[in-house]
């Protein structure tokens, strides 16, 4: 079940913030004002999935990954914090500025300073979350876990 749950989560997570980066970049350079407002707007309310179903992944992650001593785990936990970090610090607060900044109308240099920062550090935690995908995968795979497992003994 634990398992089920954190590919589940994980996977939402994933999708969302593809959705958003993807909204993003169409509204920004083909959209009106309205459309990056809606966009914006959407983003921030989407917040309340995506935080949830990152935690649901970390939490699930890390119970599936307790007392298994594997390099594939060691990475996918390294990344967790940077996943963490970046959308806490960087994600959230530019998500709700940019709606903010958005809902009046307010579209210069600092909204696209923002805008720019936002896309990046997004490209990131997709980027880092599609490397855990990636892990967890090959976590899966019988022979895999075996072949970690005995490397990881060995050292």
């Amino acid at each position: 079940m634990t398992r089920w749950i954190h590919i589940t989560s994980a996977s939402l997570a994933w999708c969302l913030i593809l959705i958003f980066w993807s909204s993003t970049l169409v509204s920004e350079t083909l959209g009106s004002p309205a459309d990056i407002q809606a966009v914006k707007t959407f983003i921030l309310y989407g917040m309340a999935i995506l935080i949830p179903s990152i935690i649901t992944a970390g939490i699930s992650g890390f119970r599936l990954s307790c007392g298994r001593p594997n390099p594939l785990i060691d990475r996918k936990l390294k990344r967790m914090p940077i996943i963490a970090l970046n959308g806490l610090l960087i994600l959230l607060p530019s998500a709700v500025f940019l709606a903010h900044k958005a809902d009046i109308g307010e579209f210069d240099e600092l909204f696209y300073g923002v805008q720019m920062l936002e896309l990046t550090a997004g490209l990131v935690n997709f980027y880092l979350m599609t490397l855990n995908a990636r892990d967890g995968r090959r976590l899966s795979r019988p022979d895999t876990n075996q072949n970690h497992a005995s490397i990881a003994e060995k050292r």
